[in-house]
Protein backbone atom coordinates (compact mmCIF):
# COMPACT_ATOMS: atom_id res chain seq x y z
CA UNK A 1 0.00 0.00 0.00
CA UNK A 2 2.89 2.71 0.93
CA UNK A 3 4.70 1.68 -2.39
CA UNK A 4 1.53 1.96 -4.03
CA UNK A 5 0.78 5.75 -2.74
CA UNK A 6 4.37 6.46 -3.21
CA UNK A 7 3.82 5.94 -7.24
CA UNK A 8 0.72 7.44 -7.51
CA UNK A 9 1.48 10.89 -8.28
CA UNK A 10 -1.99 12.06 -6.88
CA UNK A 11 -1.46 10.37 -3.54
CA UNK A 12 2.04 11.57 -3.31
CA UNK A 13 0.95 14.97 -3.80
CA UNK A 14 -2.07 14.38 -1.14
CA UNK A 15 0.37 13.16 1.10
CA UNK A 16 2.85 15.95 0.77
CA UNK A 17 -0.16 18.38 1.50
CA UNK A 18 -0.79 15.90 4.88
CA UNK A 19 2.73 16.94 5.42
CA UNK A 20 2.46 20.43 5.40
CA UNK A 21 -0.80 20.05 7.64
CA UNK A 22 1.24 18.05 10.22
CA UNK A 23 4.02 20.70 9.98
CA UNK A 24 1.98 23.98 10.68
CA UNK A 25 0.56 21.52 13.25
CA UNK A 26 3.46 20.92 15.29
CA UNK A 27 5.06 24.20 14.98
CA UNK A 28 1.52 26.05 16.44
CA UNK A 29 1.31 23.71 19.11
CA UNK A 30 4.81 23.42 20.23
CA UNK A 31 7.02 26.07 19.22
CA UNK A 32 4.94 29.42 18.46
CA UNK A 33 3.52 29.15 22.60
CA UNK A 34 7.29 28.91 23.11
CA UNK A 35 8.36 31.99 20.85
CA UNK A 36 10.87 29.54 19.07
CA UNK A 37 11.94 30.59 15.79
CA UNK A 38 11.31 27.50 13.08
CA UNK A 39 14.37 28.20 10.96
CA UNK A 40 15.07 28.78 7.44
CA UNK A 41 12.94 30.95 5.69
CA UNK A 42 9.34 30.59 7.53
CA UNK A 43 11.99 31.78 10.35
CA UNK A 44 13.08 34.66 9.00
CA UNK A 45 9.30 35.29 8.16
CA UNK A 46 8.67 34.57 11.55
CA UNK A 47 11.42 37.07 12.50
CA UNK A 48 10.05 39.88 10.32
CA UNK A 49 6.80 39.64 11.57
CA UNK A 50 7.89 39.97 15.62
CA UNK A 51 9.81 43.10 14.40
CA UNK A 52 6.90 44.39 12.72
CA UNK A 53 4.80 44.52 15.22
CA UNK A 54 6.99 44.73 18.51
CA UNK A 55 9.23 47.44 16.89
CA UNK A 56 7.28 48.83 14.12
CA UNK A 57 3.90 49.07 16.03
CA UNK A 58 2.15 47.15 12.87
CA UNK A 59 -1.28 45.29 14.05
CA UNK A 60 -2.36 42.42 11.90
CA UNK A 61 -5.22 41.29 14.23
CA UNK A 62 -6.08 37.56 14.76
CA UNK A 63 -4.42 36.26 11.52
CA UNK A 64 -0.26 35.86 11.62
CA UNK A 65 1.44 37.86 8.99
CA UNK A 66 4.42 34.76 8.99
CA UNK A 67 2.22 32.56 6.94
CA UNK A 68 1.83 35.36 3.80
CA UNK A 69 5.48 36.25 4.14
CA UNK A 70 6.93 32.92 3.72
CA UNK A 71 4.88 32.59 0.50
CA UNK A 72 5.84 35.96 -0.88
CA UNK A 73 9.36 34.45 0.08
CA UNK A 74 8.98 31.58 -1.90
CA UNK A 75 8.32 32.87 -5.24
CA UNK A 76 11.99 33.84 -6.26
CA UNK A 77 13.12 30.77 -4.72
CA UNK A 78 10.97 28.55 -7.47
CA UNK A 79 11.70 31.01 -9.68
CA UNK A 80 15.66 30.25 -9.26
CA UNK A 81 14.58 26.24 -8.96
CA UNK A 82 12.54 26.52 -12.75
CA UNK A 83 15.03 25.27 -14.32
CA UNK A 84 17.40 22.54 -12.53
CA UNK A 85 14.06 20.68 -10.74
CA UNK A 86 11.67 21.40 -13.49
CA UNK A 87 8.09 22.32 -13.74
CA UNK A 88 6.20 19.80 -12.42
CA UNK A 89 8.21 19.70 -9.01
CA UNK A 90 8.11 23.47 -9.14
CA UNK A 91 3.92 23.20 -9.34
CA UNK A 92 4.27 20.85 -6.41
CA UNK A 93 6.05 22.96 -4.23
CA UNK A 94 3.87 25.80 -4.84
CA UNK A 95 0.46 23.89 -4.20
CA UNK A 96 2.46 22.95 -0.32
CA UNK A 97 4.13 26.07 -0.03
CA UNK A 98 0.10 27.55 -0.37
CA UNK A 99 -1.38 24.71 1.41
CA UNK A 100 1.25 25.49 4.54
CA UNK A 101 0.33 28.65 4.43
CA UNK A 102 -3.38 28.23 4.90
CA UNK A 103 -2.95 25.58 7.17
CA UNK A 104 -0.67 27.87 9.63
CA UNK A 105 -2.79 30.75 9.27
CA UNK A 106 -5.83 28.64 10.28
CA UNK A 107 -4.68 26.13 12.49
CA UNK A 108 -4.95 27.92 16.03
CA UNK A 109 -1.68 28.47 18.18
CA UNK A 110 -1.75 27.38 21.52
CA UNK A 111 -2.64 30.48 24.18
CA UNK A 112 -0.72 28.69 26.38
CA UNK A 113 2.29 25.93 26.00
CA UNK A 114 0.77 22.31 25.56
CA UNK A 115 4.23 20.91 27.35
CA UNK A 116 5.87 23.13 29.71
CA UNK A 117 9.85 22.21 29.81
CA UNK A 118 10.69 24.59 27.02
CA UNK A 119 13.13 21.49 26.05
CA UNK A 120 10.50 18.57 25.54
CA UNK A 121 8.57 21.31 23.42
CA UNK A 122 11.90 22.18 20.90
CA UNK A 123 12.14 18.34 20.89
CA UNK A 124 8.59 17.07 20.08
CA UNK A 125 8.28 20.12 17.00
CA UNK A 126 11.91 18.66 16.10
CA UNK A 127 11.12 15.34 15.74
CA UNK A 128 7.01 16.22 14.23
CA UNK A 129 8.21 18.34 11.60
CA UNK A 130 10.96 16.12 10.48
CA UNK A 131 8.96 13.36 9.96
CA UNK A 132 6.51 16.11 8.21
CA UNK A 133 9.04 17.42 6.08
CA UNK A 134 10.63 14.22 5.54
CA UNK A 135 6.82 13.22 4.08
CA UNK A 136 6.77 15.58 1.78
CA UNK A 137 10.45 15.40 -0.09
CA UNK A 138 9.77 11.44 0.22
CA UNK A 139 6.67 12.07 -1.97
CA UNK A 140 8.80 13.83 -4.62
CA UNK A 141 7.47 17.78 -3.45
CA UNK A 142 8.96 20.25 -0.86
CA UNK A 143 7.01 22.94 1.63
CA UNK A 144 10.19 25.52 -0.24
CA UNK A 145 12.10 27.67 1.35
CA UNK A 146 16.08 26.30 1.97
CA UNK A 147 14.48 22.94 1.30
CA UNK A 148 13.87 24.08 -2.74
CA UNK A 149 17.69 26.07 -2.32
CA UNK A 150 19.30 22.67 -1.08
CA UNK A 151 17.66 20.33 -3.55
CA UNK A 152 18.63 22.71 -6.01
CA UNK A 153 22.66 22.19 -5.19
CA UNK A 154 22.01 18.73 -5.05
CA UNK A 155 20.69 17.77 -8.13
CA UNK A 156 23.66 20.01 -9.64
CA UNK A 157 26.10 17.47 -7.91
CA UNK A 158 27.51 19.07 -4.92
CA UNK A 159 27.51 16.73 -1.49
CA UNK A 160 25.11 19.01 0.23
CA UNK A 161 22.14 17.43 1.60
CA UNK A 162 19.23 19.44 2.46
CA UNK A 163 19.23 18.91 6.11
CA UNK A 164 22.66 20.45 6.14
CA UNK A 165 22.32 23.14 3.88
CA UNK A 166 19.37 24.75 6.21
CA UNK A 167 21.14 23.80 9.25
CA UNK A 168 24.30 26.24 7.35
CA UNK A 169 21.96 29.18 6.46
CA UNK A 170 20.21 29.10 10.22
CA UNK A 171 23.55 30.00 12.07
CA UNK A 172 22.47 33.83 10.61
CA UNK A 173 19.49 33.22 11.65
CA UNK A 174 19.52 32.23 15.16
CA UNK A 175 22.21 34.64 15.50
CA UNK A 176 19.81 37.96 15.06
CA UNK A 177 17.45 35.57 17.15
CA UNK A 178 20.40 36.13 20.00
CA UNK A 179 21.09 39.47 19.81
CA UNK A 180 17.50 40.73 19.75
CA UNK A 181 15.87 38.56 22.05
CA UNK A 182 17.20 36.54 25.06
CA UNK A 183 19.70 33.45 24.60
CA UNK A 184 17.39 30.80 25.36
CA UNK A 185 15.00 31.75 22.87
CA UNK A 186 18.09 31.25 20.16
CA UNK A 187 19.36 28.39 22.17
CA UNK A 188 16.60 26.64 22.18
CA UNK A 189 15.51 27.68 18.24
CA UNK A 190 18.90 26.02 17.48
CA UNK A 191 18.18 22.61 19.32
CA UNK A 192 15.00 22.27 18.07
CA UNK A 193 15.98 22.89 14.22
CA UNK A 194 18.92 19.96 14.61
CA UNK A 195 16.20 17.80 15.58
CA UNK A 196 13.89 18.71 12.53
CA UNK A 197 17.07 18.65 10.28
CA UNK A 198 18.39 15.19 11.45
CA UNK A 199 14.96 13.48 10.85
CA UNK A 200 14.41 15.18 7.95
CA UNK A 201 17.89 13.78 6.21
CA UNK A 202 16.77 10.49 8.00
CA UNK A 203 13.36 10.47 6.00
CA UNK A 204 14.33 12.24 2.87
CA UNK A 205 14.11 8.55 0.87
CA UNK A 206 15.43 10.15 -2.41
CA UNK A 207 18.72 11.59 -0.39
CA UNK A 208 19.77 8.07 0.86
CA UNK A 209 22.06 6.13 -1.32
CA UNK A 210 21.80 2.66 -1.45
CA UNK A 211 23.90 -0.01 -3.11
CA UNK A 212 22.60 -3.31 -4.64
CA UNK A 213 24.28 -6.64 -5.63
CA UNK A 214 22.20 -8.84 -7.33
CA UNK A 215 22.77 -12.73 -8.41
CA UNK A 216 20.46 -14.09 -11.11
CA UNK A 217 20.96 -17.07 -13.66
CA UNK A 218 18.53 -15.47 -15.99
CA UNK A 219 19.77 -13.29 -18.75
CA UNK A 220 21.92 -10.40 -17.04
CA UNK A 221 21.19 -8.06 -20.41
CA UNK A 222 18.02 -7.69 -20.35
CA UNK A 223 17.67 -7.35 -16.44
CA UNK A 224 20.79 -4.33 -16.58
CA UNK A 225 18.64 -3.31 -19.58
CA UNK A 226 15.30 -2.86 -17.58
CA UNK A 227 17.36 -0.52 -14.65
CA UNK A 228 19.08 1.84 -17.38
CA UNK A 229 15.44 2.40 -19.10
CA UNK A 230 13.00 2.72 -15.74
CA UNK A 231 16.07 4.50 -13.56
CA UNK A 232 18.58 5.54 -15.48
CA UNK A 233 21.46 4.44 -13.47
CA UNK A 234 24.48 2.76 -14.92
CA UNK A 235 24.51 -0.91 -14.55
CA UNK A 236 27.82 -3.29 -14.57
CA UNK A 237 26.99 -7.10 -14.28
CA UNK A 238 30.16 -9.76 -14.63
CA UNK A 239 29.95 -13.83 -14.40
CA UNK A 240 30.54 -15.56 -10.58
CA UNK A 241 30.58 -19.28 -10.14
CA UNK A 242 29.02 -20.33 -6.80
CA UNK A 243 31.18 -22.04 -4.49
CA UNK A 244 28.50 -24.72 -3.40
CA UNK A 245 26.94 -25.67 -7.09
CA UNK A 246 29.77 -25.02 -8.85
CA UNK A 247 27.24 -23.45 -11.25
CA UNK A 248 27.58 -19.66 -13.55
CA UNK A 249 25.72 -17.14 -12.02
CA UNK A 250 25.40 -12.92 -12.95
CA UNK A 251 26.27 -10.79 -10.56
CA UNK A 252 24.34 -7.00 -11.30
CA UNK A 253 26.09 -3.51 -9.13
CA UNK A 254 23.72 -0.70 -9.03
CA UNK A 255 23.85 2.55 -6.66
CA UNK A 256 20.52 4.16 -6.62
CA UNK A 257 18.08 5.86 -3.78
CA UNK A 258 16.53 4.51 -1.23
CA UNK A 259 13.29 5.50 -2.75
CA UNK A 260 14.13 3.55 -5.94
CA UNK A 261 14.97 0.40 -4.40
CA UNK A 262 11.92 -1.19 -3.55
CA UNK A 263 10.58 -0.74 -7.48
CA UNK A 264 14.05 -2.25 -8.47
CA UNK A 265 13.30 -5.62 -5.76
CA UNK A 266 9.94 -6.09 -7.70
CA UNK A 267 11.11 -5.67 -10.97
CA UNK A 268 13.97 -8.05 -10.17
CA UNK A 269 11.90 -10.62 -8.62
CA UNK A 270 9.05 -10.21 -11.25
CA UNK A 271 11.56 -11.72 -14.04
CA UNK A 272 13.95 -14.16 -11.71
CA UNK A 273 11.98 -15.26 -8.48
CA UNK A 274 14.57 -16.91 -7.75
CA UNK A 275 17.53 -14.08 -7.06
CA UNK A 276 19.68 -13.22 -4.30
CA UNK A 277 19.99 -9.45 -3.18
CA UNK A 278 22.80 -7.55 -1.08
CA UNK A 279 21.29 -4.13 -0.38
CA UNK A 280 23.23 -1.76 2.10
CA UNK A 281 22.28 1.82 2.53
CA UNK A 282 23.98 4.72 3.45
CA UNK A 283 26.43 4.44 1.61
CA UNK A 284 28.48 7.52 0.36
CA UNK A 285 28.42 8.13 -3.91
CA UNK A 286 30.84 10.60 -5.73
CA UNK A 287 31.20 11.35 -9.30
CA UNK A 288 29.03 10.76 -11.98
CA UNK A 289 25.48 9.60 -9.76
CA UNK A 290 22.34 11.87 -10.59
CA UNK A 291 20.08 12.97 -7.54
CA UNK A 292 16.63 11.98 -8.86
CA UNK A 293 15.77 14.69 -5.75
CA UNK A 294 12.68 16.23 -7.49
CA UNK A 295 10.95 13.02 -8.36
Amino acid sequence: MIYTALHNRWLRLLGAVFGQFLAALAMNLFLVPMHLYTGGVMGFSQLLRTLMTDYMGMNFGQYDIAGILYFLFNIPILLFAWKTLGRGFVVRTLICTLAFSVFYSVIPAATTPIVEDMLTSCLLGGIITGVAYGIVLTCGCSGGGLDVVGLALAARGTNITVGRFSLGINAVLYTACLVLFSPEIAIYSVIYNYFSATILDRMHQQNISIQAIIFTKQNEKELAKYITESFGRGVTYWMGVGAYTGENVHVLYVCLSKYEVEELRRAVHTMDPHAFFVIQSGIEVDGNFRRNLGN
